[in-house]
């Protein structure tokens, strides 16, 4: 830093190329290593100086890690100051690009066709089970509840919430380039984002209807009338669509440049905004927040109407009470298990720990996994819907007679 003033005195036109040691990469993380760098530019700027610093650097975590992808990152200062980033994977183009490339499952090169048709019986499954849900509590009078209006929008929302990833996914195991527009992330990311949201904010309210139906069983048809099931699916929707167009307006108008390879099946927040060639320290700070605010506020309802649910259903006197009490709510609790979960450990965990594979198999299981399990759940462990369909069953099977 001595050195520094000398600069000015130079007769030519001063150019520094810096490189970062290794050893700095196995002490700190990314975000650390960037930020010093950035400072020691901004410094040498002053000097009216030009810099460019070169290294091999991990995109994420310590060190550079084995099954990490290597990333080089340059940072210049130009000399009317502004911060240029961009990161390169080897024999990768710089330039912006109008795709991205989503690398998903292309390691596994072998399994391509096996993993086509898992997903695509998968998918099909899904398509199959809710649409049944939904023509059943349609054809039913006796399912016209608001437990199962519930139901009928959280299987919609689930066809939707599967479509907007699997199809794309299904037709990129079938190609070498699996490229999606930016446009077309962007749309992806308002369907899921939104779908998403909205199952959370819905999960709550089903977890209020369960809450009334066994702590105020006498009031249960005056307070949870017409009105207010529509209201509350109203509200779940309206906060769905109003939090997630806002966040992923917000992140697609962010500039991407350097690699244009997304490390994913799909466009999620998280890897989408590493592509970004700007300090994104703010927006992962507001994704975090919108995460804990619009995730955690209905998983907290839900645990605070599980502990008075749970509370009441003890106090009953006879175990058969209690047997038939919870088992009006065990197939809630089980889908609320299976989406927070994973949800939660997906955008709530340490950067340390992720890793590009895990992401995707966590993101399997809510993508893919939970949708066709919800139907499954909600079907097999419950009597009314096993009743509505054999009489449904029973009226084609007599009906087909008749006509004959």
């Amino acid at each position: 830093m001595e050195r520094l003033p000398r600069l000015k005195t130079s007769d030519h036109y001063p150019f520094l190329l810096l490189h970062v040691g290794t050893n700095d990469t196995a002490k700190n993380d990314f975000e650390q290593i960037t930020a010093d760098y950035v400072a020691l530019g901004r410094r040498i700027k002053e000097f009216e100086a030009q810099v460019v610093f070169s290294s091999i650097l991990p995109v994420e975590g310590k060190g550079l890690g084995r099954d990490r992808p290597i990333v080089e990152v340059n940072v210049e200062v130009n000399i009317e100051g502004e911060m240029t980033y961009s990161e390169r994977e080897p024999d990768e183009n710089q330039t912006v690009s109008e795709v991205f490339i989503l690398v998903g499952f292309s390691y596994l090169t072998r399994l391509q066709i096996l993993l086509f048709l898992v997903f695509l019986v998968i998918y099909l499954v899904t398509l199959v089970g809710n649409l049944l849900t939904i023509l059943l509590i349609k054809l039913n009078p006796s399912l016209h509840t608001p437990m199962y209006f519930f139901l009928l929008n959280l299987s919609f929302l689930e066809i939707c919430y599967t479509s907007s990833v699997v199809p794309q996914l299904l037709a990129h195991l079938l190609v070498e380039q699996k490229t999606l527009s930016i446009a077309g992330c962007a749309a992806q990311m308002y369907i899921f984002t939104i779908m998403g949201l909205t199952e959370c904010c819905l999960l709550a309210a089903m977890a209020y209807d369960r809450y009334i139906a066994i702590c105020n069983p006498l009031h249960y048809r005056t307070i949870m009338s017409g009105q207010v099931c529509a209201q509350l699916v109203g509200a779940s929707w309206t906060i769905g669509i109003l939090v997630e167009v806002a966040q992923t307006t917000w992140i697609f108008s962010l500039p991407f440049c350097g690699s244009n390879r997304i490390h994913h099946f799909f466009c999620d927040i998280p890897p989408v905004i590493k592509r970004a060639c700007t300090d994104t320290s703010k927006n992962q700070i507001v994704v975090l927040a919108l995460s804990v605010l619009f995730i955690m506020s209905p998983f907290l309802l839900i645990i605070l109407s599980y502990i008075c649910i749970i509370s009441t259903i003890l106090k009953l006197p006879s175990v058969e009470g209690r047997r038939k009490a919870f088992s009006t709510c065990s197939s809630h609790l089980m889908v609320v298990t299976l989406f927070y979960g994973t949800a939660l450990f997906t955008y709530l965990r340490p950067k340390s720990i992720s890793t590009p594979e895990g992401d995707q198999l966590i993101s399997l299981m809510y993508t893919v996994v939970t949708p066709v399990l919800n139907p499954i759940i909600y079907t097999l462990r419950n009597k009314e819907v096993k009743g509505a369909f054999r009489k449904t069953i029973g009226k084609s099977i007599s009906s087909h007679n008749q006509r004959n």
